[in-house]
């Protein structure tokens, strides 16, 4: 009778065990890997984190020197501060929701099957690409008192014109609608990219269950884009403080600071007023005014979201 032979598995060499060649090749990926990830690394912490440990550094700081909360105090009894925030939050307001909504739209409309479909396209998605100094200067002329395009067909008709830029009732509004122009198309194209990402089967489904369309709208397309929704809200709130190309062009911040927003203010008191100490203060108000905001939108918006 012959004895049975064991057999031995061998089994796989842990990390330690690995051979000289495997463990070079494993290495060499990972500076591989790192060499690939340092020039965002770098541009990220020159570009961002330094400054704003910069900005925090100099906050702390006053005029002579002194290390204290004496430019946080300035900022909370500074007037103007307030009104500026105010004035972002309102900005905000108006182009957040409205650009959000018309590019949800916008993407629906030209989703399906229509005539002229990429002219269309097109169309709602040249204010995009043009240069915010450009589209500046091309609202400018649309609110010259006069003789812009605004005002002349508000005297065709008979009714009276304003000067839309210098009356701080109508200048906050009027770059509203200058924003909400310039944005909505910019948001349609992640909306439509979304709505063709669906399953038309979905919309199939609602038909042959005798849903109507808006039913399906709200009930099926709407949360199954809210993974973009959540995008286009950050980005667009972001975009809400931190554009201000406009302003030089068309307002400088007035009339007596009725357009004036945050990070406009910033620019104005460190290279207006060579302020840089102060500027430091606006900018950690700015940079935890977006935290919140970041923190509310995912803690909100997240629990809303359904990843497929």
């Amino acid at each position: 009778m012959t004895a049975a032979i064991p057999t031995v598995t061998a089994e796989p060499p842990t990390p330690e065990g690995a051979p000289p060649g495997r463990r070079r090749m494993r290495l060499g990926d990972q500076a591989f890997a790192w060499a690939l990830l340092a020039p965002a690394f770098v541009v990220l912490v020159a570009f961002t984190h330094y400054p704003i440990v910069r900005s925090a550094w100099s906050s702390a700081q006053s005029r002579s020197g002194e290390v204290g909360a004496s430019q946080y105090q300035r900022l909370v009894e500074d007037p103007v501060f307030w009104q500026v925030l105010r004035n972002n939050l309102w900005f905000a307001l108006g182009t957040v929701p409205t650009s959000m909504a018309l590019a949800i739209l916008m993407a629906v409309w030209v989703n399906n099957k229509l005539r002229g479909k990429a002219f269309v396209r097109l169309a709602y998605f040249t204010p995009t690409i043009l240069p915010m100094v450009a589209v500046a200067s091309i609202w400018l002329f649309f609110y010259s008192p006069g003789i812009g395009p605004i005002d002349q067909l508000l005297s065709t008709l008979g009714l009276p014109t304003r000067n839309w830029l210098g009356d701080p009732d109508t200048v906050l509004p009027a770059l509203i609608v200058m924003m909400i122009w310039k944005q909505a198309g910019f948001f349609m194209i992640f909306y439509l990219a979304g709505l063709q990402n669906l399953s038309p089967e979905l919309e199939e489904a609602s038909k042959l269950e005798g849903a109507s369309r808006w039913y399906h709208f709200r009930r099926v397309t709407l949360p199954l884009l809210m993974p973009t929704t959540l995008f286009v809200f950050v980005v667009a709130l972001t975009d809400a403080f931190k554009i201000i190309d406009h302003l030089f062009i068309m307002t400088g911040g007035g009339p007596n600071n009725a357009s004036n927003l945050l990070l406009f203010y910033i620019y104005d008191t460190a290279f207006s007023f060579f302020d840089p100490n102060y500027a430091g203060a606006l900018t950690m108000a700015l940079v935890v005014i977006l935290g919140l905001a970041a923190v509310i939108q995912f803690a909100v918006l997240e629990r809303r979201v359904h990843y497929r």
